[in-house]
């Protein structure tokens, strides 16, 4: 009945702790006779003979897959977006700390993009906030294709979507000219029609970028001098984007 998610080590550890304090418990993997895999909390006891040797093991266990599902919706709404699924504010704070943190460790460089939509308040004045909803989540999908696999895509509420890009050159100079490269492919991806229902809408967006800087700095940081590039780019006309250095 494994279910082929552990290695050799995992049961070894397990039965190492058996032996040696008498008991073992945790989340382990199991599988139904149906050949499904489930989660279950398994706990093993050592039974010992009058001579105090080991004569043999009790393991009790429970189906526990409501529970991990109830933590895994509890983790979607602490720490996703619901409407675009994408990392909300508080994941995204976490990951740029990270990247903040690897970029001091490895001398990388990293770069923070705030993007904002252009005139998407007169789309949900105009077509009603279903419609808005329905364009958050084509611009979440249309960001996500411009990024690698490792860089994130967050949004920060309203039409504001934060884009992390790290592991960037060590080089500044080629950091930025990778940095531009992604927010004008951003640019390009997002200036195409919108599929809303029954008619198709346009929709451009202003991007402020900034990159990780030698010296120390907070998030909060970051991100001000991001939406300050980023309304920079406002007034220079929309559809474009703005670095703050």
């Amino acid at each position: 009945l494994r279910s082929g998610h552990f290695d050799a080590d995992f049961y070894a550890l397990i039965w190492n702790s058996a032996a040696e304090t008498g008991s073992w418990q945790g989340d382990s993997w199991s599988q139904r006779k149906n050949g499904e895999n489930y989660p279950q909390w398994l706990t093993i006891a050592t039974v010992k003979d009058e001579a105090g040797e080991i004569a043999h093991y009790v393991a009790t266990f429970s189906d526990i897959t409501d529970r991990k599902l109830a933590e895994d919706e509890i983790k979607q709404l602490a720490f996703y977006d619901s409407l675009t699924e994408l990392p909300n504010r508080r994941l995204m704070v976490d990951r740029l700390q990270q990247a903040l943190a690897a970029r001091f460790r490895h001398q990388r460089e990293g770069a923070l993009l705030f993007i904002d939509l252009d005139n998407f308040k007169t789309l949900n004045d105009t077509r009603g906030h279903d419609k808005g909803d329905l364009l958050l989540q084509q611009v979440a999908k249309r960001i996500s294709t411009c990024v690698r696999k490792g860089d994130t895509v967050a949004r920060l509420g309203g039409d504001e979507f934060v884009v992390i890009l790290d592991d960037l050159s060590e080089n500044a100079q080629e950091a930025a000219t990778q940095t531009k490269a992604v927010a004008e492919k951003i640019l390009a991806t997002l200036d195409h029609g919108y599929p809303l229902t029954n008619y198709t809408h346009h929709c451009t967006a202003s991007i402020g970028i900034t990159l990780f800087s030698n010296h120390q700095e907070s998030v909060e940081d970051l991100l001000q001098r991001a939406d300050l590039a980023m309304y920079q780019a406002k007034a220079a006309g929309r559809n474009t984007r703005s670095e703050e250095h």
